[in-house]
């Protein structure tokens, strides 16, 4: 799971509306890892959002 800022953000925004779509894409991300956890029968833990901008070998 990876994020590309360029698709949530963009030059013509402002701060405040950076921020609230970066905040929406976090709570889009921790859903669905919610629901993947659920489909498991586990329990996803909060995501920490460094995960989110690098690789999974990096990780």
């Amino acid at each position: 799971m990876g994020m590309n800022a360029s698709t949530i953000i963009n030059d013509d925004m402002t701060l405040e509306e950076k921020l609230e779509a970066i905040e929406k894409a976090m709570q889009n991300a921790q859903e669905q890892a919610n629901e993947e956890a659920a489909q498991k029968g586990t329990v996803a833990a909060p995501l920490d959002p460094a995960d989110l901008t690098m690789c999974e070998g990096c990780q």
